[in-house]
């Protein structure tokens, strides 16, 4: 009895370890970029480009609803081929005023790409400084407390199961790949110590 509750001692105390050594943290990247100048800049650029598009979409609408008016004024003064011309036109001035707005506030539209473009130097700066600060701090686990809730952005490669979930699983993986992966665990190990 004594030697099984000595034993439940000590794996608790060996769990408690090695639960401890492991090194969590996060960050709020939204807080991050509102106190980057660059952030602002980019975000006041943004807004103008925003701005001017949605004038032109503005502008191409209002521009439908007028032949609209005027179609309806009109309608019963018009021959038959005169009306179908008038309702094809505004047809087409209609899709092509919903193209542009897809064209540019689409899910690839020239918005996105815009942000994107913009985004990507700053990003890469506060990836710079998580790498570094992973490494100053030994951590093993990085979140990001952003409003898409809570996302990991940095993870120590060491507490990478997949390998043996693939094994369990019976899939064998490109050997190549398994020496890269093992070589980037002790580059990582070194780097650590």
């Amino acid at each position: 009895m004594k030697k099984s509750f000595f034993f439940l001692i000590l794996m608790l105390v060996l769990i408690g370890q090695r639960s401890y050594a492991q090194k969590f943290g996060y960050i709020d990247t939204e807080f991050i970029t509102s106190k980057m100048p660059d952030y602002q800049k980019v975000q006041v650029k943004l807004d103008g480009m925003t701005k001017q598009w949605i004038t032109e979409i503005s502008a191409k609408n209002e521009e439908v609803s007028k032949l609209e008016k005027e179609f309806k004024l009109e309608e019963v003064l018009l021959t038959e081929d005169l009306r179908q011309q008038r309702l094809l036109q505004i047809k087409v001035k209609d899709q092509d005023a919903k193209a542009f707005q897809n064209r540019i506030f689409g899910m690839d539209g020239e918005l996105f790409k815009a942000k994107q473009a913009a985004m990507k130097p700053i990003l890469d700066e506060i990836s710079k400084a998580v790498e570094k600060v992973v490494r100053q701090k030994r951590l093993d686990f990085l979140f990001d407390k952003g409003s898409d809730g809570l996302a990991m952005i940095y993870t120590n490669p060491v507490h990478d199961y997949s390998d043996y979930i693939l094994e369990e699983l019976g899939i064998e993986l490109d050997p190549n790949l398994v020496d890269k992966s093992s070589e980037n665990s002790k580059l990582e190990k070194k780097t650590n110590n």
